[in-house]
């Protein structure tokens, strides 16, 4: 889990602000999405997409690293077999934050941190596709250029020839 920033906490101590969080990123994955305060849901999104990220490798050195933040070792198993897998096709973003009306009691900013269970669009498919088309044709595309001037020479002796 990364270090606390400096200045002040969410929570009263760095101890208490990790705890927090472990606590909060649980509730996530166990649920799926979390009502919170828009702070507290922006220090929540790198330790979460780092957990997701740590699941997706799927050994036991990441598995271990897991269970240091999130204790609940059903929550661990859903994280490594379910969300896991729901995510293979991303490359990152795992989690959503969306901004919604302030809480009641202390009008509080209040947000919704949701994880993104939506799979990966065809276009962003057909855009990688593409850029690797393009990868692939540079190559090819400049042994033909090379050659290009070589057939220009020729060309311009045979029209200076004309002319005289």
């Amino acid at each position: 889990m990364p270090t606390p920033k400096q200045g002040p906490r969410l929570a009263s101590s760095p101890a208490h602000e990790r705890l927090m969080l472990a606590n909060m990123a649980t509730s996530l994955f166990q649920n799926g999405r979390i009502v919170t305060t828009l702070p507290k849901a922006k220090r929540l999104r790198p330790l979460a997409e780092r957990l997701v990220t740590f699941a997706k490798r799927g050994d036991l050195h990441s598995r271990r690293r897991v269970m240091r933040v999130i204790r609940n070792k059903s929550v661990v198993h859903v994280l490594f077999t379910q969300i896991a897998e729901q995510m293979e096709q991303r490359e990152g973003g795992y989690t959503r934050i969306v901004k919604i009306a302030p809480r009641k009691g202390d009008a509080a900013p209040a947000a919704i941190i949701e994880l993104v269970t939506e799979p990966v669009s065809a276009k962003q498919a057909v855009v990688k596709e593409a850029e690797a088309a393009t990868k692939v044709a540079a190559p090819a595309e400049e042994t033909p250029a090379a050659e290009a001037p070589a057939e220009q020479a020729p060309v311009e002796e045979t029209a200076a020839e004309q002319a005289e």
